[in-house]
């Protein structure tokens, strides 16, 4: 048996969605716990996050009346998800164990004073699909004062949005200037940060408030949490694990761990030697990810024995990237801009080829088949000037003036015909008008017969909800006409250590290794490669969080 430096009874290697979920279980407990997070900040890509939890028959759901159960929810995900060989963090056993866990994940953290909402509407990706719900089964955390934290606020990771307001209120802001509820909306939000200056509160959202909260209960349950703290190796002695080695003032240090070790260290987005190997073409540039996302603590469970899978896939994210946009640590999305009203996106052919809304990751996994048949790395999103005063481009507001550097470095294409646009593309102009004559064909009949764009409510959703008949279907007619470029990115990995419904980390034969548990997406998604709804990534890394940690308590009886 290894001497250590210390001991604890439970160790977490990383600060990310479940892991101060499974400290708390273990607080609960009496048991002492030690959450070690490489970098110099608490929260993980959670916390930058939009902190969106999918949670099927979540309470709030039968608080609002909207109906759903385990048996709908597993319909739906049966559906979407389906029962492969080369997904095994998706069986069925696991797939079932999530829907089960999440909402007890979800009462007990409830029960500890932390704060949750939903999202009134949110639809899941597939609402076509037997067993879905429409008003949708997000959860998220309300609004959080961080400085409640004290001097540690410096500690919280920040979000991507710095502003005063839910989730909710934010995502009705782009459109201010047609509905009253989003100038409710902003009014709210200016009154909350006057109200906030004089009272002394910062408020922060989204996954900041979602990791500030969990934060917070951390450090008043007594969970030891370490920033600058990476973990290097497993200690592994008679087929289990029972420990970590970090390092302290230069040196190694070595943690012994009496209930096991919870690895919830982020996936290998940013580490490009993994992405050629698993999924090629892929590129380190093209992620929304935090820095320590580099895959490190996954190749080291390998070496402890653990079995790979699903390594291929990823929570896809359609960018469009103006000059610089690749050193943004949030890239932009495209899919806001493909899938509103009077556009439509097309492979270098000129030809349509997808539903432009449905789930993104499906969308990134159709420009990738498709440029095997057709070039369609980049595609271009062609849009007319209706689109242009109505939907946000790259981070910017809608209107037409755009920074000059997008026409000149030939990001944002403008021409006064198709014809003219087709010609700056480098498409034969007759195609493109035909596309585009086509899809004004579709608008016309309220009904588009190729790719069945708006039949989906959550196809709606994305698009304009003051745009009418439809939110998502509108001519391209006005000119002037443009184009912006569209690549596959991602918001993260969904492949790495399989776990069982148990959140223990498996073998190539299916045996678990003693007291080595995994979360988040460093483990295989129990979604396999699929987004059935928003917040499929934090959702199941705070569920298996929660998991692991009740399977370790039962363990040591």
């Amino acid at each position: 048996m290894s001497s250590f430096d210390e001991t604890q009874d439970f160790v977490v290697v990383g600060s990310g969605g479940g892991s101060m979920c499974a400290a708390l279980v273990m607080r609960s407990a009496g048991k002492s716990v030690l959450i070690l997070e490489k970098t110099d900040l608490i929260g993980g890509t959670t916390a930058r996050s939009g902190g969106v939890m999918w949670i099927p028959n979540n309470p709030f759901m039968k608080a609002a009346g909207v109906p759903d159960s385990l048996e709908q929810a597993s319909t739906y995900l049966d559906h979407v998800v389906g029962d492969h060989n080369d997904t095994p963090g998706a069986s069925r056993a696991r797939r079932r164990a999530y829907l089960i866990q999440g909402p007890r994940m979800l009462d007990f953290l409830i029960g500890k004073g932390l704060k949750f909402s939903r999202i009134a509407q949110w639809p899941d990706y597939y609402d076509e699909a037997p067993g879905s719900s429409v008003p949708g089964r997000t959860v998220v955390a309300d609004l959080f004062d961080v400085n409640r934290l004290g001097d540690a606020k410096s500690l919280l990771r920040p979000n991507f949005l710095n502003l005063p307001a839910p989730l909710e209120d934010v995502m009705k802001l782009p459109h201010v200037k047609k509905s009253w509820a989003a100038k409710k909306a902003l009014a709210r939000m200016g009154v909350r940060a006057l109200v906030a200056k004089v009272t002394g509160k910062k408020y922060v959202t989204a996954g900041a408030a979602l990791q500030g909260q969990m934060f917070l209960a951390a450090r008043t349950a007594g969970v030891d949490l370490r920033v600058n703290s990476a973990v290097s190796q497993l200690i592994v002695e008679d087929d289990a694990v029972t420990g970590v080695v970090t390092e302290k003032d230069g040196k190694p240090w070595r943690i012994g761990a009496r209930l096991g070790v919870l690895v919830n260290a982020g996936g290998f987005a940013l580490n490009q030697q993994m992405r050629d190997q698993y999924i090629p073409g892929s590129s380190t540039k093209h992620t929304s990810v935090i820095e320590s996302d580099t895959g490190e603590m996954i190749l080291e469970m390998t070496r402890a024995g653990a079995a790979l899978a699903q390594m291929d896939a990823t929570i896809g994210s359609p960018l469009s990237l103006p000059p610089g946009g690749e050193e943004w640590p949030i890239k932009p999305g495209a899919q806001n801009v493909a899938a509103a009203p009077h556009a439509i996106l097309v492979d270098q052919s000129g030809v349509r080829y997808l539903n432009e809304g449905g789930s993104y990751t499906e969308f990134c996994q159709r420009m990738v088949e498709r440029d095997k048949e057709v070039p369609a790395l980049p595609s271009y999103v062609v849009f007319d000037s209706d689109a242009m005063a109505s939907t946000m481009i790259a981070g910017t507001l809608p209107g037409a003036r755009k920074p000059d550097p997008w026409y000149e470095q030939g990001y944002l294409k403008k021409a006064d015909t198709i014809d003219a646009l087709a010609g700056l593309l480098a498409i034969d102009p007759a195609v493109l008008r035909k596309t585009v004559d086509r899809f004004n064909g579709f608008v016309a009949a309220n009904k588009d017969d190729d790719f069945k764009r708006g039949a989906r409510a959550y196809d709606r959703w994305l698009g304009d909800p003051f745009h009418k008949p439809s939110e998502t279907l509108g001519t391209i007619g006005k000119a002037p006409f443009y184009a912006i470029p569209v690549i596959p990115g991602d918001v993260g990995t969904m492949g790495g250590v399989v776990t069982d419904e148990q959140a223990r980390v498996l073998r190539e034969d299916g045996s678990p290794i003693a007291r080595l548990y995994a979360t988040g997406v460093s483990t295989a998604s129990v979604m396999g490669r699929t987004s059935p709804g928003s917040g499929v990534n934090i959702g199941p890394s705070f569920v298996w969080g929660f998991v692991a940690a009740n399977h370790a308590l039962t363990v040591a009886g």
